[in-house]
């Protein structure tokens, strides 16, 4: 696998563990104090990005994965606050938002 394939799936992963965050805040959204189909479903979402974890662990030095993963997954969860769960962000939330991207992109250009 190339060093772009790992970085694209890297990118893949951040997606599907948004996925499982996803399910995971619908389990805790019911009545019950955990709903178990959702739960269930974001267990196993996670678990399949350990298969991917594998194969891009082998290109990628793990502190350039955990970045790209880190800024990836920032902006997928936002993204799915934003539309899925109607949630508001705030001016303060989009300015730690924006220093946080900004602070990934700095260590990962100086890690």
């Amino acid at each position: 696998m190339s060093k772009i394939a790992a970085l694209a799936l890297t990118v893949l992963l951040a997606l599907v563990g948004v996925t499982g965050d996803y399910f995971i805040k619908l389990a805790g959204g019911g009545k019950r104090f955990v709903e178990p189909k959702w739960f269930i479903l974001g267990m196993a979402v996670y678990a399949l990005t350990a298969f991917g974890w594998l194969l891009v662990m082998k290109e990628i030095k793990l502190t350039t994965l955990g970045v790209y993963y880190a800024l990836f997954t920032i902006l997928f969860l936002t993204i799915v606050s934003v539309l899925f769960f109607r949630e508001q962000l705030n001016g303060y939330e989009v300015i730690g938002i924006a220093l946080a991207v900004i602070s990934i992109v700095l260590l990962g250009r100086f890690a």
